[in-house]
């Protein structure tokens, strides 16, 4: 048995959402996708491929009467929106999949931290560059305690859209807290470039951990669990992957100002590569696939420990 679900917003991570679950899916089935442009081209897509749709929003759907069928609800609109639409799903009882940066519920990342959210009614999946690179800072933490942790997310321009795009700060802010807490970092710091070349790029992730020399560890140790974690996110990002081997580097600061002190010990540099899976969204695009694969794999996830697959 599949259980139903819905898509607030019709954009690029929505449509591509709406592909994946589609054709991916044995836990879900889509029973609608909700814009609030009649004219966008995932409300067209999602008509031929007999999705039903609605232009009216969240209220919109509520108005369906496919409404009555769905316990998921994915929400690919904004921030600032999202406030108002987990407000409506939470009144009808709907568990809440956010792809926004508003972070109402518990940040999830499902190789990390999904089984310590199954009974949560609304998770938030951080950003494309958290799901890249909380995975990494949480190898490492598994390891050896990360004093300070900092992310490059470089992504095409051609992928960020109009939501990405006004949510930048949202973006900085949200990555860095879940590096925290769910990466381990005791300090974190987010970066996200648009990086305009043409052809476009794929994304990439660099991964900087600063670990403290009295903490001890083997680099064998933490290259393992980097690659175990690396494998594992690769189940639902199939474009997953190292870049290049992790790096180890001793390294001496007379002052760090995120610490307020010195520092000294080792360096841990890791560089990855996302690609899409071009379901949708072109494969350069990796940090909205990876957006997409990972709220899929959130929801699938509830809706299995709440039981709601058994026949």
């Amino acid at each position: 048995m599949t259980v139903g679900s819905a898509i607030i917003g019709s954009g690029n991570i929505g449509t591509d959402l709406m592909f994946k679950i589609k054709r991916l899916s044995s836990e879900l089935h889509l029973s609608a996708l909700v814009g609030i442009d009649p004219a966008s081209d995932g409300l067209a897509r999602a008509g031929r491929m007999g999705v039903a749709t609605t232009a009216g929003g969240i209220e919109g759907l509520v108005a369906m009467d496919e409404f009555a069928d769905v316990r998921v609800l994915f929400d690919a609109t904004s921030a600032g929106a999202h406030a108002r639409n987990a407000q409506i799903a939470a009144q009808h009882g709907k568990v809440m999949i956010d792809l926004t940066p508003a972070a109402i519920g518990p940040y999830v990342v499902p190789a990390v931290n999904l089984t310590a959210h199954r009974s949560a009614d609304n998770v938030n999946m951080v950003t494309c560059g958290g799901q890249a690179t909380i995975p990494i800072v949480a190898a490492i933490s598994r390891v050896v305690p990360v004093t300070y942790a900092e992310i490059v997310a470089s992504i095409a321009s051609k992928s960020a859209g109009p939501g990405t795009r006004a949510n930048i700060d949202e973006f900085t802010e949200t990555t860095a807290k879940a590096l925290e807490v769910v990466g381990g970092a005791t300090h974190a710091k987010a970066i996200i470039v648009l990086n305009p070349a043409s052809p476009p790029v794929t994304m990439r992730d660099t991964v900087i951990c600063l670990v403290d020399d009295s903490e001890p560890f083997t680099k064998e140790a933490v290259a393992a669990s980097i690659e175990q974690m690396v494998a594992e996110v690769s189940q639902y990002v199939p474009g997953y992957r190292l870049k290049q081997s992790v790096q180890f580097d001793p390294i001496v600061v007379p002052y760090l100002p995120r610490l307020d002190r010195s520092f000294t010990g080792w360096k841990i540099s890791v560089y990855l590569e996302i690609s899409g899976a071009g379901h949708y969204l072109p494969e350069y695009a990796g940090n909205l696939d990876i957006m997409t694969s990972a709220a899929l794999r959130a929801a699938e996830g509830l809706v299995t420990a709440r039981g709601w697959t058994k026949k």
